[in-house]
């Protein structure tokens, strides 16, 4: 308790106000402006996407396991798209999708990650390591 007083202390006072009714639905409304169709996006409330909601290029999308045949639509189209480019020769459209099918595939290998081997596993009751308060004493014939 001493640390959060001590951490409080440190910051300005203003901080610690009751929000208006306006900045509590921004904070609210951001929440809700980050969901997207493949999941949700975990920047921070204030911040711009520097990304220009190309999501699937961003490491700050947590990709929704029930959108992952969006994700795989997404990827799909993506390598038809590289395909199409190659053939017309827009290589700057190519070098562009490549990086938007790697965070595809990223997305994807995440959600596997994530979703594999969710099984439980007994740990067991825990005990506590205490020496034992009889310990075995040897026979006193066995003393030298």
């Amino acid at each position: 308790m001493a640390f959060l007083a001590r951490r409080r202390a440190l910051r300005p006072s203003e901080e610690y106000r009751v929000p208006t009714n306006e900045e509590w639905e921004e904070f609210l409304g951001h929440f809700e402006r980050r969901k997207v169709s493949i999941g949700a996006c975990g920047r921070a409330f204030g911040t711009p996407c520097i990304h220009e909601h190309a999501c699937v290029r961003c490491p700050m999308l947590w990709p929704d396991p029930d959108r992952r045949d969006r994700l795989v639509e997404i990827r799909d189209n993506l390598i038809v798209r590289i395909a199409e480019a190659e053939r017309e020769g827009w290589l700057g459209e190519v070098e562009g999708l490549k990086v938007s099918l790697a965070g595809a595939k990223e997305k994807l290998a995440q959600l596997d990650r994530r979703t594999s081997g969710r099984t439980s596993v007994d740990l067991g009751i825990p005990t506590t390591a205490r020496p034992d308060p009889f310990p075995e004493q040897p026979e006193p014939s066995e003393r030298s």
